[in-house]
């Protein structure tokens, strides 16, 4: 007996100008700071009103658009500091989600490996960078941690939009492509720890050599990739069987006498 199919559900209209809006903006056919005005924007999907305001304030709390009373609706402009906040926290969570990944099952990381492939065979810069959001996902969704997914799932967008706008100006998705299948390798071969920080590298470098002035901005200082210790300034250190230094004499106050 041939297998039917369930029915697709079909989306609400709010829902599929939610999508074609993103995948506009994501692929770099919305530019930032362009405007998008609900009267157009409707009659560009055939909808009425309602469904663009709608989609277009999901699109504002994921941090894709930005809604001012007198501006109006633009598409949110990417600078060195949104960049570098934006990157901080994947920094901060994305090399350890993929560490317990690999701990957890190198098996799951399969859809990693298609993505890459998917990112080989890209037509445009609009499909390399939707494969590129998909190879990322792939290595922190085996994380066994529903929570930390959820808040990095948060950070895709933005994160897209950032590697947008620096693909228009600069365009390394070469030499990202080889970071990305120098990850999956030694994730697939069981090394977590070397995979996270390969990870932590390969966001670190791409937000500075994108933005080489959300350096001067953030003036943070270098952390140390996960599974390595920092290193302790040896000025601070101090031998186990050192004397204890002894604290001078403080100076006499004006109602001391000396002797």
């Amino acid at each position: 007996m041939e297998t039917v199919q369930p029915p697709q559900p079909i989306p609400s209209r709010t829902q599929f100008v939610l999508e074609a809006v993103k995948h506009a903006i994501l692929t770099g056919q919305l530019s930032s700071g362009q405007p998008l005005v609900e009267t157009e924007l409707a009659a560009r999907f055939g909808v009425s009103k309602t469904p663009v305001r709608e989609a277009l304030k999901t699109l504002a709390g994921r941090g894709l658009v930005v809604m001012n009373e007198y501006r109006g609706v633009t598409v949110r402009t990417v600078d060195a500091g949104m960049a570098r906040a934006v990157y901080d926290v994947r920094l901060l969570l994305e090399p350890e989600a993929l560490r317990r990944g690999v701990i957890a099952s190198r098996s799951a990381l399969g859809g990693a490996r298609s993505a890459l492939e998917r990112a080989d065979q890209a037509a445009d810069r609009a499909e390399r960078s939707l494969a590129n959001r998909d190879f990322h996902r792939a290595l922190y969704l085996p994380c066994g941690n529903p929570l930390l997914t959820r808040m990095l799932d948060e950070l895709r967008d933005q994160a897209a939009l950032v590697s947008t706008v620096a693909w228009q100006a600069v365009p390394s998705w070469e030499r990202e492509a080889a970071e990305h299948r120098e990850i999956l390798a030694r994730a697939l071969d069981g090394d977590a720890d070397g995979a996270a920080r390969l990870l932590y590298a390969h966001i670190e470098g791409f937000v500075r050599r994108a933005f080489p002035e959300a350096d001067a901005e953030a003036a943070l200082p270098d952390e140390a990739p996960p599974g390595t210790a920092p290193a302790t300034p040896a000025a601070s250190a101090a031998p186990a069987d050192a004397a204890p230094a002894t604290a001078a004499p403080a100076a006499p106050t004006r109602t001391e006498r000396r002797p």
